[in-house]
């Protein structure tokens, strides 16, 4: 096989030649993978080869050697770890002798295969020679800047892919020590500076041991500091980059450099070309970030450490806000036209508000002159800035403080929404939107709309959604607000009443504007029309949302009729679709929260009907959107929806085997729960399917992890609802749950993540205890005898854990203590014989300051003593 023109062939407008070019490139994967390694490398190191064969040479290599998929990531691991070692070693030095190539692309391609290759190898102790190699190329005196540039691409690269303890110390200094001569722009290419401040930022995170050291601390400041004021801006761009991730990374290190750093970042926004001051900007973005997160995490503990928080932006504070204000006077004239654009004005306006809710009181008087100074000036830059500013810092100061200000600018504000500027408007119907967020809480006594305003707000807000499609947009969002602050007010929320109506028609009005090319007013003006739903009272609005049920279900019908002629036509049916769904869903639990179910039963039929038709309509998202109504629609109907059954379960099994799309599996597996609650011992003709697929579900390796623990929730309700017929699953379901407590131990609990999972792994896995036993308790509980011992071992391990568990973990574990001592009863009186952990357990339970878990654990603590007795 001619590699060469294999690859070229793939790449033809010719598709015949093109298809057949990629199927031998397959087969040549297939049947001889380390040959078919080797010899791409060798294309790839060519020189002589043309760039196109070589660039795709690179794309293969990287492909077969990393996978976005966990499984199919693992599988090309083994499969490069199974190669030949002596073919492993030629495919290295064919990688490593690109490097050095004169074709950029050739250069990039390998840089990025080695570190692939890397990923792979230095975790288990493989390539050791791989950094001695690369830094050797850094070092020698004849090196080319072309290899240099690719060696530190490669070293970036690789930090990239492997972790901290990857790599020993001795390693990580001659790293950092390439990279930092690297960036000196005295004696290197621009290029080669370039590539050595990217690498620098991806090997960040493995210096902490040099950031910890002072002397080698000061000389990486001092070098970033410094290429931060060279004359190339994508340099400049790059080590401000590296400036935001030191922020993150060290902050508890940066006092010293701080006023060094400001005068850099006040420059680089003020004067500096944007993509450079953005940076400057998400520096200061990123201190606000960390501070907000400790402030947070001091409140939660209870505990303040100020040497954990140097309050870097309260003491920046008086050039800081004058410095961002700035920036709010760089606007784009089509900014508001374009979603995707982030300009300075915006980056500006984002961090002062991240200040804002940092220094909180502290702020207003900074910025209430600017907006003063600008607000009513005849260039619309000055008045939209001033609105920004005046949106931006709603959030963060107390309400106290904002009052005054928010009632004397409020009707300023409503007017300036007739602004003769689409910018201005823009802006003030977002700060709009803000205020009715932070401003608004009838239930609270304190709300910026009055008895006396609304009329006048409501006319503003139906005039304005007729405004251009991006103004239109952000009047829904104030809309939605307004409505949120009546959503859990009783009585008070009776004030939207008389405007319902109104509202409704102007949402769905909107929703079928045909100016707009985006999506969002569309999807905005149907998830405001959902908290219309939430907020309205019943008593009041029944006929008004039963004709909204009609026309939702009607126009959902409609979209089975739009002609489809491309994939665009396809993508806007399925997200139209959801949103209908979603607004049926929200009318389905609005009654049913209100006991007005029997106003709905008269269209089970029809939506039940559209639901499955949605189905047909191959999309995930529509999927899940239809699948979350049904468990709606199931929950309002209750025994009745079991006529839907045949036909709907081989749907709900299709989405529960639905790896790919593993939040329609998810909702799925919420579904059954609903239908169990709504059809109880009617469902038992669907549970060998139903339990066939969450068992499935259990044991394979591609469903995401978070799917896991609401199936094991999944499968207590299935036996709480079927009762003794659930004996037929204990067989396969006990090792399933045994399988998850053993995994709950395995795990490391090193971040977060892990433990948010553990503690949800848990719970779950005791929730499906409870319903087992609690499934069994009046009839064959002694199928559960031989497992006691095991479950009880298992609660004992994860309550003992005080520092890991949550409030939630500890209530579903003293639960099924209780349920276990209930269904079993004297059949392990042993158990709580031996054990004091149970009763030292309970006793610190009684004195919780958690009502509902001292009223649990008194009941567990009665019924143990029953058994005891007993």
């Amino acid at each position: 096989m001619d590699i060469t023109q294999v690859l070229l062939a793939a790449q033809s407008h010719d598709g015949q030649l093109r298809t057949v070019a990629e199927e031998n490139l397959k087969q040549f994967q297939q049947q001889n993978f380390p040959h078919f390694l080797q010899t791409l490398s060798v294309e790839l190191f060519n020189d002589e080869k043309p760039p196109e064969s070589r660039r795709l040479a690179g794309i293969l290599l990287k492909n077969s050697l990393d996978a976005k998929e966990s499984t199919r990531k693992e599988e090309f691991v083994q499969r490069w770890m199974n190669v030949d070692p002596a073919i492993k070693s030629q495919v290295k030095e064919s990688l490593l002798m690109t490097l050095g190539s004169p074709v950029f692309e050739a250069r990039r391609s390998s840089s990025q295969v080695i570190a692939k290759v890397a990923a792979i190898e230095i975790p288990h102790q493989g390539w050791p020679e791989l950094i001695v190699n690369l830094l050797t190329n850094m070092t020698k005196p004849d090196a080319p800047p072309c290899l240099k540039q690719a060696t530190l691409d490669c070293l970036g690269y690789v930090c990239e892919e492997i972790s901290p303890e990857d790599l020993e110390q001795d390693q990580v200094n001659a790293v950092l020590t390439a990279v930092v001569q690297g960036m000196n722009h005295v004696e290197n290419n621009s290029d080669v500076s370039l590539a050595a401040v990217k690498a620098l930022y991806n090997a960040l995170d493995f210096a902490e041991t040099n950031f910890q050291n002072e002397l080698e601390r000061n000389y990486i400041m001092k070098v970033v500091c410094e290429t931060a004021m060279c004359k190339e801006a994508d340099i400049r761009k790059a080590a401000f980059e590296c400036l935001v991730s030191i922020a993150s990374i060290y902050y508890d290190l940066l006092e010293p450099y701080m006023q060094t750093i400001f005068e850099l970042t006040s420059n680089a926004a003020r004067v500096d070309e944007e993509p450079v001051a953005l940076q400057a900007v998400e520096f200061w973005s990123t201190i606000c970030d960390e501070e907000i997160a400790r402030q947070e995490e001091s409140k939660e503990s209870g505990v303040f450490s100020s040497s954990c928080h140097f309050h870097f932006i309260e003491k920046a504070l008086p050039s800081l806000v004058p410095m961002l204000l700035e920036t709010l006077m760089k606007q784009e004239e089509d900014q508001d036209q374009d979603d995707g654009i982030w300009n300075i004005s915006m980056s500006g306006g984002t961090c002062l508000g991240l200040v804002a809710i940092t220094v909180q009181d502290a702020i207003v008087p900074l910025v209430m002159p600017f907006i003063e100074g600008n607000i009513t000036k005849p260039d619309w830059h000055s008045r939209e800035a001033a609105t920004f500013a005046f949106g931006s810092i709603l959030e963060g100061p107390s309400v106290q403080k904002l009052t005054p200000l928010v009632h004397a600018g409020f009707d300023f504000l409503l007017n300036a929404t007739k602004d003769q500027n689409n910018h201005v408007r823009d802006t003030t119907a977002w700060t709009l939107s803000r205020i009715f967020e932070f401003l608004h809480s009838p239930t609270s006594g304190f709300s910026v709309v009055t008895d006396a305003n609304l009329p006048y707000v409501i006319q503003i807000l139906l005039t304005s959604i007729k405004d251009s499609p991006n103004v239109s947009e952000k009047i829904c969002g104030a809309v939605y607000f307004l409505a949120q602050g009546y959503e859990d007010a009783g009585s008070i929320s009776s004030v939207l009443t008389p405007y319902l109506g109104e509202i409704i028609s102007a949402l769905l009005a909107t929703a079928d504007r045909s100016d707009s090319n985006d999506s969002r007013l569309c999807a905005s003006a149907y998830e405001t029309l959902n908290e219309i739903v939430r907020c309205s009272r019943i008593s009041e609005n029944l006929n008004m949302i039963v004709q909204l049920l009609q026309e939702i279900l009607k126009r959902l019908n409609q979209t089975f009729e739009i002609q489809i002629t491309s994939s665009d036509d396809k993508e806007k049916q399925s997200d139209l679709q959801a949103l209908l769904c979603g607004v049926a869903q929200v009318i389905l639990q609005k009654f049913s929260s209100c006991h007005e179910k029997s106003a709905i039963l008269h269209f089970a039929d029809q939506m039940m009907v559209l639901f499955l038709r949605v189905f047909s309509c191959n999309s995930s998202n529509v999927h899940e959107e239809a699948m979350l109504a049904i468990g709606a629609l199931a929950y309002a109907t209750g025994p009745e929806f079991v006529k839907y059954m045949p036909e709907f379960h081989k749907y709900l099994e299709m989405g529960l085997q639905n790896f790919g799309a593993y939040q329609v599996c998810c909702v799925s597996v919420g579904v059954v729960g609903d239908i169990c609650h709504a059809l109880d011992d009617k469902v038992l003709p669907y549970c060998d399917g139903i339990m066939s697929a969450l068992l499935k579900d259990l044991s394979s390796p591609e469903l995401h992890r978070s799917v896991k623990p609401p199936i094991l929730s999944c499968i207590g309700d299935i036996a709480l609802t079927i009762g003794e017929h659930f004996e037929k699953y204990v067989p396969y379901t006990m090792p399933m749950l045994q399988g998850a407590a053993e995994l709950c131990f395995r795990m490391d609990a090193l971040d977060d993540d892990s433990i948010e999972y553990q503690n949800e792994l848990s719970r779950s896995i005791f929730e499906a205890y409870s319903g087992i036993l609690q499934g069994f308790k009046n009839s064959k509980s002694e199928l559960m005898v031989p497992y006691a011992g095991n479950i009880f071992q298992f609660v004992e391990l994860v309550l003992k854990d005080n520092l890991l568990r949550n409030e939630s973990v500890t209530k579903a574990g003293v639960a099924m203590v209780g349920d276990l001592a209930d269904a079993l009863g004297p059949n392990i009186k042993l158990l709580f014989k031996d054990s004091k952990f149970h009763s030292e357990l309970l006793g610190q339970c009684c004195q919780s300051d958690d009502e509902q878990l001292r009223e649990t654990a008194s009941w567990v603590q009665g019924v143990i003593t029953r058994v005891l007795v007993s």
